[in-house]
């Protein structure tokens, strides 16, 4: 028989260690995309994520048995930090196991809040599998992040809060989605009183495990998430949680990097706080939804979930934000070598603010040049582009371009003509000692590297662009080698922005 969530949720005991967050209007955000925008701020909690809600709600209603071994979770987060408060605030232990990989600063707020942090492994799943063992090993109690119906009745009260703070009609609710507890458990409570409401999950593109389970009416494990929305990268989502999204759930909103990145601006101009990606990902999908579905004077709500961010990673935050808002555009042209072609150029770029120019002389014949452009819209960069052309030269957009935003935009030198067989890829390096080595020592000796760029973006992951220089001969023996490699990897040789600048 499946849970009353409307009875778990009114009868959750959250509050111990949980407060009843704000729902702050956003006037700034709202008057841009003509609707009537509120946050339910769960960035505000104590641990400043909503995962302290359905951590303590689970916990509580332990047996005493139970409470007296200890509890035992898997995360590198939010979850992680929840457990630890509520196993303190009732007085039993708590094991958390964390991937190797994980950030001092994270490991430190865990051991602060008075767990045990136990490191195991270079993933999620490594220290998922570890965290199974040791529950066994030590007759502790595991403490799931989302899929068990406490921890999603946890949730729900935020869902009770937002009815209980904003009587009026609400067109839609929006939740980050990562395994599905949060959505979940607001869905299960507004959609029994307000089934009018819409709920609305979002995702990124590399990160949609729920919107492809959806689709495919079964739930689908991923191979690989992306990196950047850490509290929401997840593979496989809840097997409740996805019961609960069939039958609630209205739609799955998917959205970018760069959007993220843009709302988490949006709400540092209307409040002057900063979110993490994964707690600005509902505000990117109502910002995404409202435009989709042409809405305007509907009153939407969106779930900021947390706020745990590294300061480094504000770096990159703040370069992508503009492009996410769609108020930058970056392409590259080709430039005659001829006088006065430079300054025609610039003229037909007219008064439009220069965010950058990069430009590097190729040879007797032409010149390239990557320039960032503030516009207004997605709509002055494709004309911009047109004018480009139509006045003979080649222009190319590459403001959707991952290594032109990651790594080209940054990068010093131009081409290396007496490079050859050189191949272009774009992987993610796990950010411990040790990990450039592992790389090159699987590397075969008779591999050059010809290009390496790597960046820091505050992450568990580094970026990294690396040119290598391999025969035809032996590409079966470089597939081997990325295959057995075991990081995430793209291809990037047939790149315009790397045939240009450093092809």
């Amino acid at each position: 028989m499946n849970p009353d969530y409307l009875e778990r949720i009114l009868n959750a005991r959250v509050y111990d260690v949980a407060e009843e967050t704000y729902l702050d209007f956003a006037p700034n955000l709202s008057k841009r995309i003509n609707n009537a925008i509120y946050l339910k701020r769960e960035d505000m909690q104590p641990v400043f994520s909503f995962k302290l809600r359905g951590a303590y709600n689970k916990i509580i209603r332990l047996a005493p048995e139970e409470r007296q071994h200890g509890v035992i979770c898997a995360s590198a987060g939010n979850h992680a930090q929840g457990v630890a408060l509520a196993a303190a605030k009732i007085g039993c232990r708590a094991v958390i196991v964390m991937p190797a990989t994980t950030q001092q600063i994270k490991i430190d707020a865990v051991k602060a809040l008075g767990g045990e942090v136990v490191l195991s492994g270079d993933s999620f799943d490594d220290a998922y599998t570890h965290a199974l063992f040791l529950e066994k090993a030590q007759q502790l109690t595991f403490i799931h992040p989302f899929d068990d119906p406490d921890v999603i009745a946890g949730q729900g009260t935020i869902g009770m809060e937002i009815l209980r703070q904003h009587s009026a009609p609400i067109h839609a609710v929006f939740c980050c989605v990562g395994g599905g507890g949060l959505i979940s458990g607001v869905a299960a409570y507004i959609k029994r009183l307000r089934p009018e409401t819409k709920i609305i999950g979002v995702e990124t593109f590399d990160a949609d495990a729920m919107f492809r389970s959806l689709q495919a009416k079964r739930r689908v494990r991923l191979k690989h998430v992306g990196p950047f929305v850490d509290g929401a990268a997840v593979k496989y989502v809840g097997k409740e949680c996805f019961r609960l999204c069939k039958k609630y759930v209205d739609e799955i909103i998917l959205t970018d990097t760069d959007a993220v990145c843009a709302a988490i601006k949006d709400v540092f101009e209307d409040t002057r706080s900063i979110l993490e990606p994964a707690g600005a990902l509902s505000i990117a999908g109502a910002k995404e939804y409202a435009l989709k579905h042409k809405l305007k004077g509907k009153t939407l709500v969106a779930v900021t979930s947390g706020a745990n961010i590294n300061f480094d990673r504000m770096r990159f935050v703040a370069e992508r934000a503009e492009v996410g808002e769609q108020r930058e555009a970056l392409f590259a042209a080709i430039l005659p070598e001829r006088p006065g072609a430079y300054k025609q150029f610039l003229s037909l770029i007219g008064a439009r603010s220069i965010t950058e120019f990069n430009y590097r002389y190729k040879d007797s014949q032409e010149a390239h040049v990557f320039v960032g452009v503030q516009i207004s819209s997605r709509d002055e960069s494709n004309k911009l582009i047109e004018i480009l052309r139509k006045r003979g030269y080649q222009a190319f957009d590459l403001t959707d371009n991952e290594i032109a935003k990651e790594h080209i935009r940054y990068m010093v030198g131009g081409h290396a003509p007496e490079v050859s067989n050189e191949m272009i890829y774009r992987f993610e390096f796990p950010e411990r000692p040790g990990a450039l080595m592992n790389f090159l020592n699987q590397m075969s000796a008779n591999w050059n590297i010809s290009l390496f760029h790597y960046r820091n973006h505050g992450a568990d992951y580094g970026r990294v662009l690396v040119g290598m220089q391999v025969p035809a001969k032996e590409r079966k023996q470089f597939n081997e080698f990325l295959k057995n490699l075991g990081y995430t990897y793209w291809n990037e040789t047939d790149n315009p922005a790397y045939k240009l600048f450093l092809g």
